[in-house]
């Protein structure tokens, strides 16, 4: 049988203040093709392929598996091809990519002929937060929540072409379970407050390129401040200055960290390299652009 193949973005979610809130899409991919099989058979290759499980507790399969309970129905087996080029455990959405890429698999291979918005009902119900998510299924950047129904509400931005992003990987991992746990049950009210106030201003500084807004509103307090002492250096390049850079924020939970900044000046960029460095870590700079659509899918391959 023909395959089918679906890519699916790279994602950054929170944005500093925007905390499982706000995600955006990057160009970095995690591509899959797959086909109907009398039996479960997946290959991996690419970026960090040896962390990719090729068993039934494949994060992708595991998904598939999931959507069919869902609905009820048996989901038979795949060959499954996966070429990766997302860092994993770095905080760039590999695992919401996976997940995407699992309902999109079981839609296909169920012919379930759910559209963009049911496949991203999906993976916000199985993941239980839709900001990575919304970023893989729309691209561009999405402001997102669950509503009281389960139904995700989404809504996507553009940054201004005047800025730039790039992420900055550096050579440890942090487990989302790790970075979760470091994290406060309760915040105060006066902390609230501050993350509301900066979101809000972030959206208003992409819409209207109010520049000398961004540093401000890329602040956080739910969840950098505790995650801090997991990524060495970056209390540093949060609270950098210097021309052309707008700010800095902890891509998802970490440890890769997002870098906003204005075309012209990306040399501003290997000032977050050299922080790593100065802490023990080496890094590597990913240039990327924000897809301004969310996961390609193409049939008879």
């Amino acid at each position: 049988m023909s395959w089918t193949e679906v890519r699916i973005p790279a994602t950054s979610a929170n944005l500093g203040p925007g905390f499982d809130a706000l995600g955006m899409a990057l160009s970095i991919y995690l591509e899959c093709r797959f086909r109907p099989s009398e039996t479960l058979k997946i290959r991996a290759e690419g970026r960090d392929a040896h962390l990719i499980s090729l068993e039934e507790d494949n994060l992708i399969w595991q998904t598939a598996l999931q959507v069919a309970a869902h609905v009820g129905r048996p989901m038979p087996g795949i060959e499954l091809e996966i070429r990766n080029d997302i860092p994993v455990g770095k905080g760039l959405g590999s695992s919401a990519a996976a997940l995407v890429a699992g309902v999109v698999i079981a839609d296909e291979i169920l012919q379930l002929e759910w559209d963009r918005h049911r496949i991203l009902d999906e993976a916000a119900r199985i993941e239980g937060h839709p900001d990575n998510v919304s970023a893989a299924v729309l691209g561009s950047i999405v402001a997102s929540a669950i509503d009281s129904e389960g139904v995700t509400r989404a809504v996507r931005m553009q940054l201004p072409a005047r800025y730039g992003v790039a992420i900055v990987v550096p050579d440890f991992i942090l487990p989302t379970s790790e970075a979760r746990a470091v994290l406060p049950g309760t915040y105060s009210r006066e902390d609230a407050v501050f993350n509301i106030q900066r979101s809000a201003l972030l959206i208003a500084a992409m819409l209207t390129q109010t520049t000398d807004a961004f540093h401000e509103a890329l602040m956080d307090r739910l969840h950098q401040p505790y995650r801090a002492p997991l990524v060495p250096g970056l209390e540093e390049m949060l609270r950098l200055r210097a021309p052309g850079l707008l700010g800095c924020a902890l891509s998802g939970a970490g440890p890769s960290v997002l870098v906003f900044y204005e075309r012209g000046h990306e040399a501003v960029i290997e000032r977050m390299r050299e922080i790593f460095l100065r802490h023990g870590h080496a890094s590597e700079i990913l240039p990327a652009h924000i897809p301004d659509h969310g996961y390609d899918l193409m049939h008879g391959l």
